[in-house]
C-alpha cells in the first residue's frame, strides 16, 4: 500500500510503500532533507513529528536492532 505523506515545512508530497497498515518510523523529506516521527494508521498519516539529527539516528539504531532480531 502507497501512503501520501506531505512534509510540514517545505509541502513537498512524498510516498511510502508499505506492507502493514500501520507503521511509526523516522522519515525524510526527499526535498528539504527534514527529519520527522511519522505515525501511519490504516493506511493514512496520522502525525507527522519534527526530530532532531540525533534523535534521529537513535530511532534509527533501535529500528535496525528490531529487524535483526525479528528475523531469528
Amino acid at each position: 500500500m502507497m501512503v501520501k505523506i506531505q512534509c510540514p515545512k517545505c509541502a513537498t508530497e512524498g510516498w511510502l510503500s508499505l506492507i502493514q497498515s500501520s507503521y511509526q518510523s523516522p522519515y525524510r523529506c526527499w526535498k528539504c532533507k527534514e527529519l520527522f516521527t511519522i505515525t501511519v494508521e490504516n493506511n493514512e498519516l496520522k502525525s507527522c513529528v519534527p526530530l532532531s539529527k540525533d534523535d534521529f539516528e537513535k530511532q534509527r539504531a533501535a529500528d535496525d536492532l528490531k529487524s535483526k532480531f525479528r528475523r531469528f
